[in-house]
């Protein structure tokens, strides 16, 4: 019945994905074509050329690449929209180059290239749009007990009641537990809500006389040469057994799978700039935010470096190493806002609310963060991105990596001049820990979204600790 359910939900989006893409051809067409808006209208092919193209070229392409980025697949287990929205960016990225590649076989030079653009572009607006909204109706269907997948859980462990626990407390996911197997002494019993309706050695008989959708093996370690007799007890009814690995508590993060050959390898943590279109965005996205703000600010920076070399003596800016991606150091630029000092007392000294090292200059400019400007061009370098764990001096890594847990994952993605711990209040002399904890949090769970949020509440909001 499930897998009916599913069935027929990907027709309902493939005809709606279709939609979406008529829609997005003719507002393509009408502002290349009927407007001034991308140039001068002029000849071009008739609409009976475009039609065909979209019978025969796009509609078919999009709904290909559709299924092969898994954007049919069932999206039970995601909160938001963000991982979806990278992946029908991805689809039109293709697309796009796939219909020009077309166009050059079979050298259609009069096609217009400006209407593709605007087809991928309309295509990815609307597309996240619209699976936004399927997906709230489908959370909001299985909040109310509706589309629901039946659970059984075979395990009698912390694992198995942490499992059962997350199912209650998370109904958007549409999951609901039939009951739990266990010791022979607890059945009867219930826990987190949920009834011990059997013993692991009844597992065939409950498989027999009810139905379930999913079987979750979540036993300990010690038991494991079990799992090959449960997995068969399942697959004699038709259902496939998932398991959740007991070795799991060990994991620092949301795991990944790779594959070597046919040896699955298990990556404990999981970073969403590993993956290369991932890296590539961002990369991107650095390069014109970073060109953009230097155009921007580039007077209150000459303004900037004039006042630093008429009120104090030494350069206008100030150098120093820095720890950055992969643990590699580099030199990070900003405004010089203190007296010129001893490089080996600036290695491991503090900067403090009221510093007797700061000019006068130096403790408006760090008050207002003027004296990070220069690090754009950090930016435009590589060695830094606009958003990212902010980097350390040498001397405090090599202290901190040995009584923090975990400081060095902050290391896996480019440092920023800006971060998710920065706009949580942790910046300047605060908890290491509390930053490295956002820190990681970053790293696990970056989306361009979540960049952009940082960006606009690090211009909105006043930092306490900025000094």
């Amino acid at each position: 019945m499930i897998k009916e359910n599913q069935r027929l939900l990907n027709i309902i989006l493939v005809l709606i994905d279709v939609l979406v893409i008529v829609i997005s051809l003719w507002s393509s067409i009408w502002l290349r074509f009927e407007t001034t808006l991308f140039g001068p209208i002029g000849g071009h092919l008739g609409y009976d050329i475009y039609i065909i193209f979209m019978l025969v070229v796009i509609i078919p392409v999009y709904i290909i690449l559709y299924f092969a980025f898994g954007l049919y697949k069932p999206r039970r287990t995601y909160k938001n929209i963000f991982s979806e929205a990278t992946q029908i960016i991805k689809v039109n990225i293709v697309a796009f180059f796939a219909f020009v590649s077309i166009l050059f076989i079979i050298n259609e030079p009069n096609f217009s290239r400006i209407m593709l653009m605007l087809l991928v572009t309309i295509a990815t607006f609307l597309a996240i749009i619209e699976r936004f909204i399927i997906r709230s109706v489908l959370i909001n269907m299985r909040i109310n007990n509706k589309n629901l997948k039946h659970i059984l859980i075979v395990g009698d462990n912390d694992l198995a009641f942490t499992f059962a626990h997350k199912i209650k407390e998370n109904p958007y996911l549409g999951f609901s537990i039939g009951g739990i197997l266990g010791r022979p002494e607890h059945v009867g019993k219930t826990v987190n809500g949920v009834k011990f309706i059997g013993s692991f050695k009844d597992l065939d008989k409950i498989l027999e006389k009810h139905r379930f959708d999913r079987v979750v093996l979540a036993i300990p370690l010690k038991y494991y040469y079990r799992i090959n007799e449960l997995v068969e007890s399942c697959e004699k009814v038709g259902i496939k057994a998932e398991i959740i690995p007991d070795y799991i508590r060990y994991f620092p993060a949301q795991p990944s799978v790779d594959m070597i050959e046919d040896i699955p390898i298990i990556n404990i943590r999981y970073v969403p700039l590993d993956d290369d279109f991932n890296k590539f965005i961002k990369g991107l996205s650095d390069y014109v935010i970073a060109l953009i703000a230097i155009i921007i600010t580039s007077p209150i920076m000459l303004i900037t470096a004039v006042a630093v070399k008429l009120t104090s003596r030494g350069p206008i800016i100030f150098k120093q190493e820095r720890i950055g991606h992969n643990s590699k150091p580099f030199m990070m630029y900003k405004f010089r806002s203190m007296k010129v000092q001893d490089p080996r007392l600036e290695k491991s000294e503090w900067t403090t609310k009221d510093d007797p090292r700061k000019t006068l200059v130096g403790d408006f400019i760090r008050r207002t963060s003027i004296d990070e400007l220069p690090q754009f061009f950090n930016v435009l370098k590589g060695d830094m991105s606009v958003v990212g764990p902010r980097p350390e001096r040498p001397y405090f890594v090599k202290q901190f990596k040995e009584s923090i847990p975990k400081y060095m994952v902050k290391h896996q993605v480019k440092p920023g001049l800006t971060g998710w711990a920065q706009i949580h209040g942790c910046r300047g002399d605060t908890s290491i820990k509390k930053r490295i904890d956002y820190d990681i949090e970053y790293v696990e769970n970056w989306h361009m979204g979540l960049d952009l949020g940082i960006m606009i509440k690090t211009v909105l909001k006043k930092n306490p600790n900025a000094y």
